[in-house]
């Protein structure tokens, strides 16, 4: 499988799983994005891809960043990674408790 077929993967299997994670349908996901009931699923199914608008519109929806999408595209997460991910996972008030001890370990 070449670079482009990996990228073109991790995509589809990037979209299914913060899909899962925020539980909702592929169909309920496309509507809220303004698309037709089946736009997710085209792209997940690996029949379309999305524009890089589109994209961008995904991961506003996921509320992450364009780096976090892709964060684990190259292989396991660095401990850095890892930990980025579950800070993403922490509320606000949680958040800023792990401020706070890091202020205290500096």
């Amino acid at each position: 499988m070449g670079k482009i077929s990996q990228y073109e993967a991790f995509l589809r299997q990037r979209i299914t799983e913060l899909r899962l994670k925020k539980d909702v349908s592929e169909h309920r996901m496309s509507l809220e994005l303004g698309r037709s009931g089946a736009y997710i699923r085209g792209i997940t199914s690996g029949a379309a891809l999305p524009s890089v608008r589109e994209l961008f519109n995904i991961c506003a929806y996921f509320d992450i960043t364009p780096a976090e999408f892709f964060c684990g595209i190259e292989g396991p997460p660095s401990a850095r990674g890892k930990l980025q991910q579950e800070l993403a996972a922490l509320s606000d008030a949680d958040l800023e408790k792990v401020a706070l001890f890091l202020d205290w370990i500096r």
